[in-house]
């Protein structure tokens, strides 16, 4: 088990996760298919090329996946009762297939669970990064996860 009991995860804890990913043709195909999603901006090359971007967009559902799994290792892994809630979640710049992504994490609260004594709320701040250090994904996530056990 690699991830933090709620003793563990102090409010303002950076985690620099250490996997990164580059994006391919496929995972982009695969996620849209996944999700029944045919927007063209993702699905077609030349429709994609008339657009604003100039090429295939990556779905975001993707984008957004991949952020939160290059977390789980250092955050939740083994640990985690559930997620309660994705929060503020944006995409501040556009991914393109060949794009290069990585993700850190800001621990953003720590609470007690009025209801659950050997679980507590931690919130954490996920941010997916390109290979220019721009950020092209962001969410808070709510989540309950298990103390250290005595």
């Amino acid at each position: 088990m690699s991830g933090k009991y709620f003793e563990e995860s102090e409010p303002g804890m950076i985690m620099h996760h250490p996997i990164s990913r580059t994006v391919t043709e496929t995972d982009n195909l695969l996620i849209s298919a996944l999700t029944h999603n045919p927007q063209p901006l993702h699905l077609d090359a030349e429709a994609a090329k008339a657009s604003e971007f100039g090429q295939i967009l990556v779905n975001s559902m993707f984008t957004f996946a991949l952020m939160v799994g290059l977390s789980v290792g250092d955050t939740t892994m083994g640990t985690l009762v559930a997620n309660l809630g994705f929060d503020a979640v944006v995409f501040p710049k556009p991914v393109f297939i060949g794009d290069t992504l990585r993700a850190e994490t800001t621990v953003v609260e720590r609470r007690e669970s009025r209801s659950r004594p050997t679980q507590g709320v931690v919130v954490y701040e996920h941010r997916c990064l390109n290979q220019r250090g721009e950020v092209v994904a962001q969410c808070r996530r709510t989540t309950l996860v298990h103390k250290r056990p005595v």
